[in-house]
């Protein structure tokens, strides 16, 4: 790697680790530049303001990271039921990037900035709309394959298992515990099983 592109992802990492513990908003270019020990030229050499770094992050770390954790575990799954508690379950409990009292990276850009910039709710609704396909497409799956009753609407089950899991994130947050979760999880796996 050149180091023109070194400084590049290194502004873009530490930027990331930033804002995720203090909100985009809150992350000023000075801190940037103090967190990532770069020249405000060298920011600016970079990126044209902070939005399209924040673009940056959204589209070049966020993206790739949430499709392996959020979206890859779906793949080519053989109970829908179980694989969705058990996605749900790792992102909760056992995902060590995802820090309780922070809360969810995509869903706090998104409270934070979708009603202020309009390039950032279109990048952070693509992911979204990636994740909703996938459940979508999994639990559509089930039905074929008999896991799932053929009566059940993907849609909806996909809308409320991803409210749920924004909402209880940022339950953690509040309470900067990840006790919260097992209540989630507890009434997930009934309503799961509710689906068969």
């Amino acid at each position: 790697m050149k180091k023109a592109e070194a400084t590049r992802l290194n502004i873009l990492q530490k930027s990331f680790e930033l804002i995720y513990a203090r909100g985009y908003q809150n992350a000023s270019i000075d801190d940037i530049l103090a967190t990532t020990q770069v020249t405000k030229g060298a920011f600016y050499y970079h990126f044209k303001n902070k939005d399209e770094m924040g673009l940056a992050i959204i589209n070049e770390l966020m993206k790739p990271a949430l499709t392996k954790s959020f979206i890859e575990p779906l793949r080519n799954v053989e109970n829908p039921i179980e694989a969705i508690y058990d996605l749900m379950y790792h992102l909760l409990i056992k995902d060590e990037f995802m820090r309780v009292e922070f809360g969810c990276p995509a869903s706090n850009f998104t409270q934070e900035m979708t009603p202020w910039n309009a390039e950032f709710s279109i990048a952070l609704n693509e992911i979204t709309q990636e994740w909703i396909k996938m459940i979508t497409t999994v639990i559509e799956n089930g039905k074929k394959s008999g896991h799932i009753r053929r009566d059940i609407n993907a849609k909806q089950v996909t809308y409320f298992v991803m409210s749920g899991y924004w909402g209880i994130r940022n339950f953690g947050k509040l309470e900067n515990s990840k006790k919260v979760y097992l209540s989630y999880l507890k009434e997930l796996k009934m309503y799961l099983n509710t689906l068969k």
